[in-house]
């Protein structure tokens, strides 16, 4: 009977130890954005598999065109080229931030590294210099900010979490001033809009 008694105690303590983990501890997106789960609740409001993948493609964004940006600075042809590069890469930099602060609240995981064809971008513009560089960074960069300007917007036009509009609109201001920095080199060409 005891023994009975001392393995039921251990089982009720061990649910009771599940079910606090599961409600102290937030659900966690993969690093990719997508779980199999849809929609969680949040302080905020419905997070859902978009929201959390908003927040993945900003980060995994600024992977790779903080590094370019910092390189433009450095090796840019143009003072234009070196000075919108400046800018871009300590706004993405502030934006870095905010994804961070914004994805550890509602417990979503986010990428390290840049992916391969980003890791393929900034091995290509290490590869380059002067105009060559410049016009291959402004277009790059201009073709980016034009794929996630459109996600981002749809993001906060949709979501009905607080958290992730506010975060959307914030996101979007940053990539509608890059794109205006880009486009005022005079070096964007039709191929890199979006």
């Amino acid at each position: 009977m005891r023994r009975g008694r001392g393995l039921l105690l251990l089982a009720v303590a061990a649910v009771v130890a599940a079910a606090a983990a599961v409600l102290l501890n937030p659900r966690v997106a993969p690093a990719n954005g997508v779980d199999k789960g849809a929609t969680i609740p949040s302080k905020w409001g419905p997070l859902s598999a978009q929201d959390r993948l908003l927040l993945v493609k900003v980060r995994q964004a600024g992977l790779w065109e903080m590094p370019a940006s910092q390189t433009a600075v450095q090796r840019g042809a143009s003072p234009r080229v070196r000075e919108i590069g400046k800018i871009i890469a300590q706004e993405h930099m502030q934006l870095d931030a905010d994804t961070r602060t914004t994805a550890q609240q509602l417990g979503v995981s986010l990428p390290a590294i840049p992916n391969g064809t980003q890791r393929s971008y900034l091995r290509e513009l290490a590869g380059l210099d002067g105009k060559s560089f410049d016009t291959d960074y402004v277009f790059r960069m201009r073709s980016a900010h034009g794929q996630v300007l459109p996600f981002v917007a749809k993001a906060r036009v949709q979501s009905e979490n607080t958290l992730v509009r506010a975060y959307a609109e914030r996101g979007m201001k940053f990539v509608l001033h890059h794109i205006q920095l880009l486009e005022s080199t005079g070096l964007v060409t039709k191929s890199a809009l979006h």
